[in-house]
Protein backbone atom coordinates (compact mmCIF):
# COMPACT_ATOMS: atom_id res chain seq x y z
CA UNK A 1 0.00 0.00 0.00
CA UNK A 2 1.15 3.70 -1.30
CA UNK A 3 1.17 6.09 1.34
CA UNK A 4 -0.22 9.04 -0.88
CA UNK A 5 -0.12 12.48 0.67
CA UNK A 6 -2.10 15.56 -1.34
CA UNK A 7 -4.01 18.95 -0.84
CA UNK A 8 -8.03 18.89 -0.04
CA UNK A 9 -7.80 21.97 -3.14
CA UNK A 10 -9.87 21.06 -6.08
CA UNK A 11 -7.02 20.63 -8.46
CA UNK A 12 -5.35 17.77 -6.64
CA UNK A 13 -8.72 16.19 -5.92
CA UNK A 14 -9.73 16.81 -9.55
CA UNK A 15 -6.74 15.05 -11.28
CA UNK A 16 -6.68 11.94 -7.99
CA UNK A 17 -10.32 11.32 -7.92
CA UNK A 18 -10.41 8.26 -10.54
CA UNK A 19 -7.31 7.04 -8.74
CA UNK A 20 -8.58 7.23 -5.50
CA UNK A 21 -12.26 6.26 -5.79
CA UNK A 22 -11.62 3.09 -8.21
CA UNK A 23 -12.76 4.68 -11.31
CA UNK A 24 -9.68 3.35 -13.20
CA UNK A 25 -7.76 0.56 -13.23
CA UNK A 26 -4.84 1.05 -10.54
CA UNK A 27 -2.94 -2.35 -12.19
CA UNK A 28 -3.34 -3.67 -8.16
CA UNK A 29 -1.77 -0.48 -6.44
CA UNK A 30 -3.61 0.95 -3.24
CA UNK A 31 -3.62 3.75 -0.77
CA UNK A 32 -3.37 5.07 2.07
CA UNK A 33 -4.29 8.93 1.06
CA UNK A 34 -4.11 11.77 3.70
CA UNK A 35 -5.14 15.30 2.79
CA UNK A 36 -3.10 18.23 4.37
CA UNK A 37 -2.02 21.97 3.62
CA UNK A 38 0.65 22.67 1.28
CA UNK A 39 3.11 23.57 3.77
CA UNK A 40 2.43 20.09 6.04
CA UNK A 41 2.85 18.26 2.39
CA UNK A 42 6.07 20.22 2.21
CA UNK A 43 7.01 19.23 5.28
CA UNK A 44 5.91 15.48 5.20
CA UNK A 45 8.73 15.35 2.23
CA UNK A 46 11.41 17.11 4.45
CA UNK A 47 10.67 14.24 7.39
CA UNK A 48 10.45 12.05 3.97
CA UNK A 49 7.03 10.37 5.76
CA UNK A 50 5.17 9.60 2.47
CA UNK A 51 5.66 7.42 -0.83
CA UNK A 52 3.92 9.70 -3.16
CA UNK A 53 3.30 13.59 -2.45
CA UNK A 54 2.19 17.08 -3.60
CA UNK A 55 4.50 19.31 -2.72
CA UNK A 56 5.83 23.09 -3.74
CA UNK A 57 8.15 23.29 -6.18
CA UNK A 58 10.28 25.89 -4.40
CA UNK A 59 11.04 22.97 -2.10
CA UNK A 60 12.13 20.34 -4.41
CA UNK A 61 15.54 21.53 -4.31
CA UNK A 62 15.83 20.09 -0.09
CA UNK A 63 14.51 16.53 -1.07
CA UNK A 64 15.58 15.71 -4.02
CA UNK A 65 18.20 13.31 -2.84
CA UNK A 66 15.49 11.74 -1.39
CA UNK A 67 12.21 12.17 -3.82
CA UNK A 68 12.19 12.52 -7.46
CA UNK A 69 9.17 14.69 -9.86
CA UNK A 70 7.09 12.80 -11.97
CA UNK A 71 6.40 14.04 -15.01
CA UNK A 72 2.27 14.36 -14.49
CA UNK A 73 0.47 16.08 -11.95
CA UNK A 74 1.75 19.55 -12.27
CA UNK A 75 0.18 22.62 -11.15
CA UNK A 76 2.52 24.63 -13.88
CA UNK A 77 1.22 27.25 -16.23
CA UNK A 78 0.69 30.94 -17.17
CA UNK A 79 -1.99 33.50 -15.48
CA UNK A 80 -1.62 31.00 -12.33
CA UNK A 81 0.27 33.06 -9.75
CA UNK A 82 -0.17 34.04 -6.02
CA UNK A 83 -1.57 37.14 -5.80
CA UNK A 84 -0.11 39.61 -3.01
CA UNK A 85 -3.06 41.78 -1.56
CA UNK A 86 -3.75 44.24 1.19
CA UNK A 87 -6.76 46.02 2.73
CA UNK A 88 -8.75 48.81 0.43
CA UNK A 89 -7.31 52.61 0.13
CA UNK A 90 -4.12 51.34 2.41
CA UNK A 91 -1.11 53.35 1.54
CA UNK A 92 2.67 53.45 2.58
CA UNK A 93 5.27 51.18 2.25
CA UNK A 94 4.71 47.32 2.45
CA UNK A 95 7.25 45.99 5.61
CA UNK A 96 5.03 42.97 6.89
CA UNK A 97 3.05 40.33 5.35
CA UNK A 98 1.40 36.77 5.71
CA UNK A 99 2.75 34.28 3.52
CA UNK A 100 1.49 30.48 2.98
CA UNK A 101 3.86 28.49 4.59
CA UNK A 102 8.14 29.20 4.23
CA UNK A 103 8.19 26.45 2.10
CA UNK A 104 5.85 26.90 -0.27
CA UNK A 105 6.55 28.71 -4.50
CA UNK A 106 4.71 31.69 -3.21
CA UNK A 107 7.26 32.49 -0.37
CA UNK A 108 10.42 31.65 -2.94
CA UNK A 109 8.61 34.19 -5.47
CA UNK A 110 8.19 37.40 -2.97
CA UNK A 111 12.33 36.53 -1.88
CA UNK A 112 12.81 36.75 -5.73
CA UNK A 113 10.45 39.30 -7.03
CA UNK A 114 10.03 41.56 -3.81
CA UNK A 115 13.23 40.83 -1.79
CA UNK A 116 12.54 44.21 -0.13
CA UNK A 117 9.76 42.19 2.37
CA UNK A 118 11.63 40.73 4.51
CA UNK A 119 9.34 40.61 7.61
CA UNK A 120 7.39 37.14 6.29
CA UNK A 121 5.40 35.56 8.66
CA UNK A 122 4.25 31.89 7.79
CA UNK A 123 0.27 30.80 8.01
CA UNK A 124 -2.51 28.66 7.01
CA UNK A 125 -3.58 29.74 3.59
CA UNK A 126 -7.03 29.69 4.15
CA UNK A 127 -6.76 32.31 7.20
CA UNK A 128 -4.49 34.88 5.31
CA UNK A 129 -7.26 37.01 3.76
CA UNK A 130 -8.95 37.59 6.77
CA UNK A 131 -5.79 38.22 8.90
CA UNK A 132 -5.06 41.03 5.95
CA UNK A 133 -8.42 42.36 6.31
CA UNK A 134 -8.26 42.52 10.34
CA UNK A 135 -5.19 44.38 9.79
CA UNK A 136 -2.78 42.05 10.85
CA UNK A 137 -0.42 42.35 8.28
CA UNK A 138 0.63 45.25 5.93
CA UNK A 139 -0.61 42.66 2.68
CA UNK A 140 -0.76 38.91 2.33
CA UNK A 141 -0.09 36.36 -0.45
CA UNK A 142 -2.87 34.37 -1.50
CA UNK A 143 -3.08 30.98 -3.05
CA UNK A 144 -5.61 28.25 -4.03
CA UNK A 145 -8.98 29.41 -3.79
CA UNK A 146 -8.34 32.30 -1.49
CA UNK A 147 -7.15 34.09 -5.06
CA UNK A 148 -10.48 34.02 -6.68
CA UNK A 149 -12.29 35.42 -4.10
CA UNK A 150 -10.50 38.20 -2.49
CA UNK A 151 -12.52 40.72 -4.38
CA UNK A 152 -15.34 40.51 -2.62
CA UNK A 153 -13.50 41.01 0.67
CA UNK A 154 -12.12 44.50 1.81
CA UNK A 155 -9.11 43.27 -0.39
CA UNK A 156 -7.34 44.83 -3.27
CA UNK A 157 -4.46 43.74 -5.62
CA UNK A 158 -0.67 44.81 -4.77
CA UNK A 159 0.77 42.24 -7.59
CA UNK A 160 0.27 39.55 -9.45
CA UNK A 161 3.41 37.20 -8.23
CA UNK A 162 2.76 35.15 -11.64
CA UNK A 163 2.66 37.70 -14.06
CA UNK A 164 5.88 38.97 -12.24
CA UNK A 165 7.48 35.54 -13.15
CA UNK A 166 6.37 35.57 -16.06
CA UNK A 167 7.22 39.24 -17.97
CA UNK A 168 10.47 38.42 -15.81
CA UNK A 169 11.57 34.61 -17.18
CA UNK A 170 9.13 34.22 -20.30
CA UNK A 171 8.47 31.36 -18.71
CA UNK A 172 5.34 29.47 -17.64
CA UNK A 173 5.45 29.42 -12.94
CA UNK A 174 6.33 26.03 -11.44
CA UNK A 175 3.91 25.99 -8.40
CA UNK A 176 3.89 22.46 -7.48
CA UNK A 177 4.33 19.07 -8.74
CA UNK A 178 4.16 15.19 -7.62
CA UNK A 179 7.17 13.56 -6.21
CA UNK A 180 7.54 10.18 -5.60
CA UNK A 181 9.99 8.41 -3.06
CA UNK A 182 13.47 7.59 -4.77
CA UNK A 183 13.40 4.25 -2.23
CA UNK A 184 10.14 2.83 -3.85
CA UNK A 185 10.99 -0.05 -6.37
CA UNK A 186 11.25 0.88 -9.78
CA UNK A 187 8.40 -0.89 -11.15
CA UNK A 188 5.93 0.21 -8.29
CA UNK A 189 6.89 3.85 -9.12
CA UNK A 190 6.57 3.67 -12.72
CA UNK A 191 3.41 2.23 -12.48
CA UNK A 192 1.95 4.88 -9.80
CA UNK A 193 3.10 7.78 -12.47
CA UNK A 194 1.01 5.51 -15.35
CA UNK A 195 -1.63 5.46 -12.86
CA UNK A 196 -2.07 9.17 -12.40
CA UNK A 197 -1.97 10.13 -15.91
CA UNK A 198 -4.75 7.72 -16.91
CA UNK A 199 -6.46 9.10 -13.45
CA UNK A 200 -5.88 12.98 -15.00
CA UNK A 201 -7.21 11.46 -18.35
CA UNK A 202 -10.09 10.42 -17.15
CA UNK A 203 -11.17 13.93 -15.06
CA UNK A 204 -10.73 15.64 -18.53
CA UNK A 205 -13.13 13.26 -19.91
CA UNK A 206 -15.49 13.22 -17.30
CA UNK A 207 -14.70 16.44 -15.64
CA UNK A 208 -18.02 16.15 -13.32
CA UNK A 209 -17.72 12.51 -12.47
CA UNK A 210 -14.78 14.38 -9.31
CA UNK A 211 -17.57 17.28 -8.36
CA UNK A 212 -18.76 15.54 -5.09
CA UNK A 213 -15.43 14.06 -4.05
CA UNK A 214 -13.90 17.72 -4.85
CA UNK A 215 -17.05 19.74 -2.82
CA UNK A 216 -16.11 17.20 0.48
CA UNK A 217 -12.30 18.49 0.59
CA UNK A 218 -13.00 22.11 -0.99
CA UNK A 219 -12.46 25.33 1.06
CA UNK A 220 -15.53 27.13 -1.24
CA UNK A 221 -18.40 25.35 -1.99
CA UNK A 222 -19.24 28.01 -5.00
CA UNK A 223 -19.44 25.80 -8.52
CA UNK A 224 -17.90 28.60 -10.45
CA UNK A 225 -14.66 29.01 -8.09
CA UNK A 226 -14.20 25.29 -8.16
CA UNK A 227 -14.72 25.47 -11.89
CA UNK A 228 -12.69 28.97 -12.15
CA UNK A 229 -9.68 26.61 -10.11
CA UNK A 230 -9.71 23.28 -11.63
CA UNK A 231 -9.38 25.25 -15.48
CA UNK A 232 -6.67 27.31 -14.08
CA UNK A 233 -4.29 24.78 -12.57
CA UNK A 234 -4.99 21.77 -14.38
CA UNK A 235 -3.67 21.94 -17.41
CA UNK A 236 -1.63 20.17 -20.22
CA UNK A 237 1.15 20.51 -18.10
CA UNK A 238 -0.80 18.07 -15.72
CA UNK A 239 -0.48 15.58 -18.17
CA UNK A 240 2.76 15.74 -18.75
CA UNK A 241 5.59 18.76 -17.82
CA UNK A 242 7.12 18.67 -21.69
CA UNK A 243 10.42 20.56 -22.84
CA UNK A 244 9.18 24.55 -21.11
CA UNK A 245 7.98 22.68 -17.37
CA UNK A 246 10.86 21.53 -17.32
CA UNK A 247 12.73 24.40 -18.32
CA UNK A 248 10.70 26.53 -15.98
CA UNK A 249 11.54 23.99 -12.91
CA UNK A 250 15.08 24.62 -13.65
CA UNK A 251 14.97 28.32 -13.65
CA UNK A 252 12.77 28.49 -10.36
CA UNK A 253 14.74 25.58 -8.24
CA UNK A 254 18.15 25.86 -9.49
CA UNK A 255 19.03 22.11 -10.85
CA UNK A 256 19.39 20.66 -13.49
CA UNK A 257 17.82 17.23 -12.87
CA UNK A 258 14.78 16.55 -10.39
Amino acid sequence: MLRLAISPCPNDTFMFDALINGRIDCEGLTFDVVYRDIEELNRGVLACEPDVSKISCAVLPAITQHYRMLDCGAALGRGNGPLLVRRKGEVGPIKRIAVPGVYTTANALIGRLMPEIEQREPMLFSSIAEAVERGDFDAGVLIHEGRFVYAKRNLELVADLGLRWEERTGLPLPLGGIVARRGLDASVAETFERVLHRSIEYAFANPMASREFVKQHAQELDDDVINQHIELFVNEYSLSLGDSGRLALASLTGLEEF
